[in-house]
């Protein structure tokens, strides 16, 4: 699909709108927490979570019942009007655009609280078709209310059409934030045969060959979702935006949604979702910046304190590209330092 050219692509699309961002800025994700906005006692606990968590995302799509889908909208507006979220990212999931609640979904919460939404995220992305419509709705609405910075959007990866366009998606438009591997919607989508949400499958892996003399043949189970993981942080990284991990549903087995997390990390996500409260620990653990990288970026932007030319350390050169990763894991350090969790 033929994108905006370069000399227009990062002007507003509505007159009085915020200048989009040219890099998304710096902040802390290693989780993104979701709550039912529509249960009274759950925004009670937000201004607690919120000093725990990175992102808090008030749901209003998937497991929100339709009949609370008002409900949940009225109470993201409420406790988001009553809270200081400090230094903590406040998102939204929305309905999908094809369904009953997703306009006013966006109006709504625009209006009222436009200005304290960070990220909209999106749900059943199919392609960059659904990014441009939202991203002109939001500049309208972003003129209209005199909001000014942009809400950025955050698309879940979650159809077949969407994986088959998910290049053009990430590249849509200077208002992307990141996108989100949702497997459980991608599963039906697929007709994949598993009700898991995310994690691997005991029936899914790789047989050892035969031996002679030897009975059982080792069975090492693999993760499913290795390709199409791999295909979104691609599509991410190549256009400056963020990869993470969806939900691990299984809240049972903390030592399996450690382990989705940390393949993710090393793939290069940066951050997962985290569905019950312990998997904000688990998330905190596998996306922090690791103390031994952290101190060793310091000594590259000691080495080049203006970002230029190159010096040896440990034996290795350091130039002007390693120093722009050196002060995002030092940025990040400072943030979780700041953070104080």
């Amino acid at each position: 699909m033929q994108n905006k050219t370069a000399r227009n692509f990062f002007k507003p699309l509505a007159v009085g709108a915020p200048e989009p961002y040219r890099e998304l800025p710096t902040t802390l994700e290693r989780m993104i927490h979701f709550f039912p906005p529509q249960v009274e006692k759950m925004r009670a606990k937000v201004p607690d979570i919120a000093k725990q968590v990175d992102v808090i995302l008030g749901n209003l799509e998937d497991a929100i019942p339709a009949d609370d889908k008002e409900q949940a909208r009225a109470g993201l507006i409420e406790v988001a009007q009553a809270t200081d979220f400090g230094n903590t990212g406040l998102w939204v999931r929305i309905n999908c655009l094809n369904s009953p609640w997703g306009l006013d979904d966006i109006t709504e919460l625009m209006a009222a609280i436009g200005s304290k939404l960070d990220v909209i995220m999106l749900p059943k992305v199919e392609g960059a078709w659904d990014i441009h419509y939202l991203d002109q709705l939001l500049a309208q609405l972003e003129a209209k209310h005199n909001i000014k910075k942009p809400v950025l959007i955050h698309a879940i990866l979650e159809t077949a059409e969407g994986v088959n366009n998910v290049q053009d998606i990430a590249a849509a438009s200077p208002r992307m934030h990141g996108m989100s591997l949702g497997p459980a919607d991608l599963a039906a989508s697929r007709g994949m045969k598993t009700t898991r949400v995310g994690g691997g499958h005991p029936f899914y892996g790789m047989l050892a060959d035969p031996e002679e003399g030897v009975s059982e043949r080792n069975f090492v189970q693999q993760d499913p979702w290795h390709y199409t993981l791999v295909k979104m942080v691609d599509a991410c990284m190549a256009c400056g935006i963020k990869p993470f991990y969806g939900p691990f549903g299984d809240f049972s087995d903390d030592e399996a949604c450690r382990a989705q997390f940390r393949n993710a990390f090393l793939l290069g996500c940066v951050g997962a979702w985290s569905l019950h409260p312990k998997q904000i620990a688990i998330a905190r653990e596998v996306f922090s910046p690791d103390p031994d990288e952290v101190a060793f970026a310091k000594r590259i932007i000691e080495g080049m304190p203006d970002g230029t030319g190159a010096v040896m350390i440990d034996g290795k050169m350091q130039d002007d590209a390693t120093w722009k990763q050196a002060k995002v894991i030092v940025d990040l350090a400072r943030l979780v330092e700041e953070k104080g969790v």
